[in-house]
């Protein structure tokens, strides 16, 4: 229900958003200029009639048809009169780019622009409920979307950008007289970006990557396991895969898209089994997973995730780099919207496919095989992510060799008579990389299939009396050689983590943090320089002075005419407020990105370090 709540709230929020992004800078132009607009027909109107009374030349009659004609005829319509008859007052008023002609304009590009808005939004709603009404139309609903919403985001961007530019010269030169030629500048500058980065982003390819650690098994390393999956395969109906990956990975899948395995691209149909879950499954369990997985060949699933997620992938790619280009971003809520309502229905449809999937493999095996593996999946999947966690959340190094498969291997029988494991099998699932399974006491029912949480521990801890994995003469050594690859990643990811999390405290502490924080000297003008480094900022000038990180509150750098300058603004009070401390950075020429990011890197790094120290203060009192 926790997890339901947030959804539905990240839902709404992005809902909101959608609805700023799209309709807040439209609505902004035609309130300008509409009040613009009548105020100028008001005050034009307040003129006339004054010099009309005032003309002594004209009679009460023709005064009134007069006064009658421009009040029929305010100064806001003349852009959109087109009869002979009024073509003198158009060419008078109207003339091209005078205020009228910008203000008649702009007022119908707003207009357009919310109706833009709404119809996206109306779109967005309405292909993501054709998703959800019918399976064979998710396909086209989606594709359909995708070039609508990205073409017409480029658009949006086009359109609010050019709003922008606009405004940033009229609202200042109507209210006060005046306007701001760098506020004019900013602005271009922003739109220009923002309209080159959506349509180079629109028309760029982007790179789409499916990478599989493993490595394939030839049909000659496993005769047996080769042939039981085409019996499998015939039995259910479907062809068999045409390559089997072995990995190391808490899972097993079969996909048909083109993937890279040991940096040799696969195509058709492809199915991974994990030897660690070989070894946990009898034959018997692990034909009922292989069951299963054929199962979605023979359904045609993995043919229309084959088709639909490299278009996911590249949508969802070009949705968040819209968040990415400034003003780019009124984009990015709207695409970000549609792809949450898509998700939804995807996500309906990846649980009604694995429960036929198991009901499948159910009656080609047995209900208490598929069960029983589900169990064990389940149970080696928690425990193996409970042993990872605690190994990176340990405070020392990890030197050498980890040995995770051996220790998960020994400590499963004892965590699955833990208290602890059978409140997490109460809703656990079990792991996939592209579907969303559901939870485990529904896949029992869904198979008429029900075993009692007290039965777990002794499935769990019960060994196969024979596993597949006996049967690849090659298991033994891919599973060396990805957890040797698999542990070296950690190992690093580990110690990159200790790097932020250390103060440090200790000679060897300081070690690791120097080793990915080194401390990085910025040349500036006049030989001085600024040094930033895990303790803080230090100056060359006026003999050398460090401000530390726990000074620092908030960090603004600031690109002046005269030098730039990075403002410190420091926890403690000044004489007026806040107090800060200017740092002259003026000289860094092209190295000012580099610094800009170098500050805020090794700020961040210190902030983490003393979050890290406050929760463990915390956790111990």
């Amino acid at each position: 229900m926790a997890l339901a709540r947030t959804i539905h709230a990240d839902l709404f929020r992005v809902f909101l958003l959608t609805l700023v992004s799209l309709f807040a800078i439209p609505a902004a132009t035609l309130v300008f200029t509409e009040y613009a607009l009548h105020s100028e027909d008001a005050e034009f109107l307040q003129g006339i009639e004054k010099r009309i009374a005032s003309d002594t030349r004209l009679s009460a009659g023709d005064k009134a048809l007069t006064a009658e004609f421009y009040r029929s005829h305010p100064l806001s319509k003349a852009c959109s009169a087109t009869a002979p008859e009024d073509r003198n007052f158009h060419d008078k008023v109207c003339s091209p780019y005078s205020m009228h002609w910008q203000f008649h304009w702009a007022d119908r590009a707003a207009i357009w622009t919310l109706v833009l808005g709404a119809a996206l939004l109306a779109a967005a709603l309405v292909l993501g409920a054709l998703a959800f009404a019918n399976r064979g139309l998710r396909y086209a609903s989606f594709v359909a979307g995708w070039r609508l919403m990205t073409v017409s985001s480029a658009v949006e961007v086009a359109l609010q950008s050019a709003m922008l530019v606009w405004l940033s010269f009229w609202l200042t030169a109507y209210f006060w007289q005046s306007y701001y030629v760098k506020l004019i500048i900013i602005a271009g500058i922003a739109a220009a970006v923002a309209v080159f980065y959506a349509i180079y982003t629109l028309f760029k390819k982007l790179p789409f990557g499916n990478e599989i650690e493993g490595e394939v098994v030839d049909q000659a390393d496993a005769p047996r396991l080769w042939e039981r999956i085409r019996q499998l395969a015939a039995r259910v109906k479907t062809a068999p895969p045409d390559q089997i990956v072995a990995g190391i990975d808490t899972n097993f899948f079969v996909t048909e898209a083109p993937c890279e395995v040991g940096g040799r691209t696969l195509h058709g149909r492809t199915l991974f089994v994990s030897i660690p879950l070989l070894r946990v499954l009898d034959q018997s369990e692990a034909d009922a997973v292989l069951a299963h997985e054929l199962a979605h060949l023979g359904g045609g699933d993995t043919r229309s995730s084959a088709a639909l997620g490299p278009k996911l992938l590249q949508f969802d790619q070009y949705t968040w780099k819209m968040r990415d280009g400034g003003l780019s971003i009124v984009a990015h809520y709207l695409l970000r919207l549609y792809r949450m309502i898509f998700a939804f229905a995807l996500a309906r449809d990846s649980r009604e496919r694995e429960y036929k999937a198991d009901r499948v493999s159910a009656s080609l095996t047995a209900a208490g095989a598929i069960v029983q593996s589900l169990i064990k999946i389940s149970a080696y999947a928690s425990y193996r992510n409970d042993v990872e966690c605690k190994l990176f959340a340990q405070d020392r190094q990890h030197d050498g060799a980890l040995g995770i498969a051996g220790f998960v291997a020994a400590g499963l029988p004892p965590y699955a008579s833990s208290e602890a494991f059978v409140e997490t099998m109460k809703t656990a699932d079990v792991p996939h990389p592209y579907d969303s399974h559901p939870p485990l006491l529904e896949r029992m029912r869904n198979v008429g299939h029900h075993v009692p949480e007290s039965a777990y521990g002794a499935i769990v801890a019960t060994a196969p009396e024979v596993s597949w994995a006996d049967d690849i003469e090659t298991a033994a050594a891919i599973e060396q050689r990805l957890w040797s690859d698999d542990e070296q990643r950690f190992v690093q990811n580990h110690e990159l983590s200790l790097a932020y999390r250390y103060e440090p405290a200790t000679e060897e502490e300081r070690a690791v943090v120097l080793r990915h924080f080194p401390p990085a000297a910025f040349a500036l003008k006049n030989g001085e320089s600024v040094e930033v480094s895990h303790e803080g900022l230090h100056q060359s000038v006026d003999g050398g002075s460090t401000i530390g990180w726990d000074e620092v509150k908030n960090l603004t750098f600031q690109d002046n005419t005269f030098g730039d300058m990075l403002v410190v603004t420091h926890h403690d009070k000044g004489m007026l407020g806040a107090r800060t401390t200017k740092v002259k950075v003026g000289g860094l020429g092209k190295q000012k990105e580099n610094f800009k990011a170098a500050v805020g890197r090794y700020w961040q790094r210190h902030q983490i370090m003393r979050a890290q120290q406050q929760q463990q203060a915390s956790s111990q009192s």
